[in-house]
């Protein structure tokens, strides 16, 4: 390395130390402030980066609603480190969770039978919650009570690029006639063939977070009769899992990459004697083959809207998931707000939780994001989801109950990273039942270390 390519990395190693040192220097100056100042500080921690666009749209609420109270004020902190749910579960081990704080399904219901957080239902008015749609209220409710509520719900369907799909032939499908197994390996066969494409779908194998796995792909287990656990107790994964059912959906599914349809992207290796599952992307690991116009079809969500609309216009198209047999399966849930049970003025952050939760600030959250609004009074209102809405097949598949909730268990957190773990490398061509049935060992082994998940 030369000296001056040493110089550069000293510098910027100086500038990370002082971003994270600063952040954390900025979070105790806030609490000395706090305790100081009758203005009372709430603070909000988000799993969002700095520049994420969900981020700047929190900041902006939490200068809205400052704006308009006095006593107290919501401070709005980025996630400073990549592992966001380890920062959660530390902070939760330490007594020292701030007020209000984002959580994904994985760790929402362990926070929650943990005693980390409180229910909220006391601090929202009926009229609202009549309003919000009940897959919201479905991921945030463990125990019978509510323990989050988001501003937002996840949309996932298959993109498609009307170009490529008027150029092979193939039948665009509908909510009320989808894809049949069947003809969707079909549909796949002949996408793959046409001039320019390396591959029919982009599978978003690429993703950098293990949930995507479990949140993409487990509707091919439930498409298929299989599940992740089985849903009468949430006490065993075995014979349910690694049933003949969910065999038969991985099977398939790892066909398509066999077989060329979907890029296969992950490979198989093996360093000092350990197993490891590679990426092997031809170009940028964040690229996206769909977006490029180099496959027809896109496995992936709401999130992928703004940067597909912008690269293929009018050719975008969405087009509802593939009844394999069950019914039409897909994701539902997403990322939402609770209260810790250690937050000394629940009032008032609950008081933010419903400014968050107003017509106004979801339909700014939402147009920005393009996720599905959380309200059913703001869907007609949005220009996404209205009537003559591009997106409003996600609404549609919530509505004909298609969305399967991720399993409400604390046991989840265990369950998604097996299963993600099981689907790379099934992807990456091992067997099919000897790692779903190694997924499924897993997670019976925390389920019985922890006594069934019974009161904590």
């Amino acid at each position: 390395m030369s000296r001056q390519s040493l110089h550069s990395v000293l510098i910027y190693s100086l500038l990370v130390t002082a971003v994270v040192f600063g952040m954390g220097d900025a979070r105790s100056a806030n609490k000395k402030k706090s305790a100081e100042d009758p203005v009372k500080t709430i603070d909000l921690w988000t799993h969002s980066a700095v520049n994420a666009t969900e981020y700047a749209v929190l900041k902006i609420s939490a200068a809205r609603f400052n704006a308009g109270r006095h006593g107290y004020r919501v401070e709005v902190w980025p996630s400073p480190f990549r592992g966001y749910d380890d920062q959660i579960n530390k902070a939760a081990a330490s007594a020292s969770l701030p007020c209000l704080l984002e959580a994904d399904g994985p760790y929402l219901y362990t926070l929650a039978w943990r005693g980390y957080l409180q229910p909220i239902e006391q601090w929202l008015p009926k009229s609202l919650l009549d309003d919000v749609l009940p897959s919201i209220l479905a991921q945030g409710r463990y125990g019978g009570r509510l323990y989050s509520l988001g501003q937002f719900d996840s949309g996932l369907a298959l993109w498609g690029n009307r170009r490529l799909l008027g150029k092979a032939g193939v039948r665009i499908p509908t909510l009320d006639a989808p894809w049949t197994l069947m003809e969707f390996e079909q549909v796949l066969d002949t996408l793959g063939k046409l001039p320019g494409v390396v591959a029919a779908i982009e599978m978003g194998t690429n993703a950098s977070s293990g949930e995507f796995y479990s949140y993409a792909f487990s509707p091919i287990l439930q498409g298929f009769g299989g599940d992740l656990i089985e849903r009468g107790h949430y006490r065993s994964a075995k014979d349910m899992l690694d049933g003949s059912q969910s065999v038969q959906a991985m099977t398939h599914f790892q066909q398509w990459f066999k077989k060329g349809w979907a890029k296969q992207d992950l490979v198989l290796t093996e360093l000092n004697g350990q197993r490891k599952v590679v990426l092997n992307r031809i170009d940028k690991p964040d690229s996206d083959y769909f977006a490029s116009g180099k496959t027809a079809l896109s496995w992936l969500g709401h999130w992928r809207y703004r940067q597909y609309s912008r690269e293929l216009g009018n050719d975008l198209m969405l087009l509802p998931m593939p009844n394999f047999g069950r019914g039409s399966k897909t994701g539902m849930g997403s990322w939402s707000v609770a209260i810790s049970s250690t937050c000394s003025k629940p009032e008032a952050a609950a008081a933010f939780l419903r400014f968050l939760m107003s017509e106004r600030e979801i339909l700014r959250m939402t147009d920005a994001n393009g996720a599905i609004p959380a309200r059913r009074s703001v869907l007609a209102k949005s220009p996404l989801y209205g009537e003559r809405g591009p997106l409003k097949l996600y609404i549609q598949q919530l509505a004909a109950g298609s969305a399967v909730p991720r399993p409400p268990t604390p046991a989840y957190s265990v369950i998604s990273k097996a299963f993600a773990n099981a689907a790379v490398a099934i992807i990456a061509g091992a067997d099919v039942q000897t790692e779903l049935s190694n997924a499924a060992v897993l997670i019976d082994r925390d389920i019985a270390e922890n006594r069934g998940y019974s009161e904590y």
